[in-house]
């Protein structure tokens, strides 16, 4: 199982013009709580199975496994989710030696874009792309399990 380090950013800007590739994503939990998922996923026409564990180091890190699955499989999973789905356009950017997320999201979450960068240790410095903005690393808020029961069209307009 792997560690997994990332930063979390909001974007602001133009990303796309810099964007090597994009995907469609359309994802699903069949259990979150106390920090652990379980989450089914449908990127393009390729599905895939991924346990996380909880959130250390304040939401930098934690451990993830991650399974591919056939079409098939993933469509019949997603049906076993919990009530909610995330949908989202993935744009792919590379820059400065790192390969960065951009998560533009769909239906109830629309207008929300954020950026995820994987990183090799908490520490690594690296590169920002002009269109990272205010960092929300370990806000429970912008998590895709969060999103899917409190998704930010019902947001708070002062806490956005």
């Amino acid at each position: 199982m792997a560690l997994e380090i990332e930063r979390k950013f909001l974007v602001e800007g133009d990303y796309k013009s810099m964007a090597s590739s994009h995907s469609v994503i359309r994802q699903g939990y069949i259990c979150s709580g106390r920090g652990k998922t379980v989450r089914v996923r449908l990127r393009d026409k390729v599905g895939f199975l991924t346990i996380k564990g909880p959130s250390r180091d304040g939401g930098l890190s934690r451990y993830e496994y991650e399974h591919e699955l056939s079409l098939d499989d993933a469509l019949s999973l997603l049906m076993l989710c919990e009530p909610g789905m995330v949908e989202k356009v993935r744009w792919l950017v590379p820059y400065g030696g790192h390969v960065f997320e951009v998560d533009e999201f769909l239906g109830e979450n629309a207008g929300l874009v954020v950026c995820e960068v994987e990183l090799r240790s908490a520490d690594e410095d690296f590169e920002r792309p002009p269109f990272l903005a205010q960092e929300v690393t370990g806000d429970r808020r912008y998590y895709n399990a969060s999103l899917r029961v409190e998704p930010y069209s019902t947001w708070d307009k002062t806490s956005k």
